[in-house]
């Protein structure tokens, strides 16, 4: 439920604390980025929702300010920007008082922690806002791992780092998933560090079935669904005779990359179509890039658990289909 104008005048008198912060810009959205990631870590385990007022200075006096609904959607866009991962639960409201306006972001506190802006951590520490160390780290990280519900968050407990392929996450995933300066200050163990991306668990010291997808020498000895058939036929149906077969196996991470250098170059053809008498045009049969951006989508969204189904990839003579295991 949104503040009511008594509750706001309060935390506008209030001084700043873990739970509230001010501020006067209207459009610096990095520094509300980073609130709503420290509200959403809330390191103290409060259970309570953060708030980030917009229009009041540091000590809670408004200056008249007043807010478009087009700043408002702005405010709730960096929910779904792609650089609040994961993204938390946060409302997005204003208050009108005779002073002025007030844009109220409401954060609640995540079970999916740490919750990283731009690769990086943050947290309340009082009024201050500040990175997390690595001990912070870690106490989120298990936190998260304690309220962890979806398949790919939990352990995957017949596995070890051994199976794991740590050169593959250190030199590819770690350096797209945190943030240079954030590496560079980072001593810990590609253990510790998995862990903090929800790909190890150290509560049974054993990676969790994400770090098998993404990470893993053989996923598919775990999880045997987690490959995708190509077959092409020769017909419009799957009773036609079959041209070609593939099985896209191993990682997602290297996976991914064959998958997308197969579309590229065996899937999309180009030839060449009378124009006039002195000219001719290219026309292809399927632009790679639409292809691609459905197979991975079928990637990104297929479930595992309790389907050994693989996403199946069927080109025919008119059209090309395909199919991922799971409900919309």
């Amino acid at each position: 439920m949104p503040l009511t104008k008594d509750e706001i005048r309060s935390l506008l008198g209030d001084i700043e604390n873990e739970r509230v912060e001010r501020t006067l810009s209207t459009d610096n959205t990095k520094k509300m980025s980073e609130a709503i990631c420290s509200f959403a870590n809330d390191i103290r385990n409060t259970k309570k929702p953060g708030y980030f007022l917009i229009g009041a200075d540091d000590n809670g006096v408004l200056d008249g300010q007043t807010f478009t609904d087009e700043q408002l959607r702005s405010y709730a866009g960096l929910r779904n920007s792609g650089t609040i991962l994961p993204p938390p639960a946060m409302m997005v409201y204003k208050e009108t008082f005779p002073e002025g306006e007030v844009a109220v972001i409401e954060v609640q506190p995540s079970e999916d922690t740490p919750v990283r802006y731009k690769g990086v951590i943050w947290i309340r520490i009082g009024a201050r806002k500040a990175e997390a160390n690595t001990e912070e780290e870690r106490i989120l990280t298990e936190k998260g791992q304690i309220h962890s519900s979806s398949f790919d968050g939990r352990p995957c407990r017949e596995a070890s780092i051994e199976n794991i392929d740590v050169e593959l996450f250190k030199n590819e995933y770690l350096p797209k998933a945190v943030s240079p300066a954030t590496l560079a200050k980072d001593t810990r163990t590609p253990i510790q560090q998995m862990a903090s991306l929800r790909l190890f668990d150290t509560r049974f010291n054993c990676p969790t079935y994400a770090g098998i997808l993404l990470l893993g020498h053989d996923p598919q000895y775990f999880i045997p669904g987690a490959y995708i058939q190509y077959v092409k036929f020769a017909g419009p149906t799957r009773a036609t005779k079959v041209l070609k077969e593939n099985r896209f196996k191993g990682n997602l991470i290297s996976m991914l990359k064959e998958l997308e250098y197969f579309i590229k170059y065996s899937i999309e053809s180009k030839r060449p179509e009378f124009v006039s008498v002195l000219r001719e045009e290219p026309r292809i049969n399927y632009p790679w890039e639409a292809i691609r951006e459905l197979a991975m989508n079928a990637v990104m969204h297929r479930a595992y658990n309790g389907n050994n189904s693989p996403i199946k990839f069927y080109e025919y003579s008119d059209r090309i289909e395909i199919d991922n295991p799971g409900n919309l």
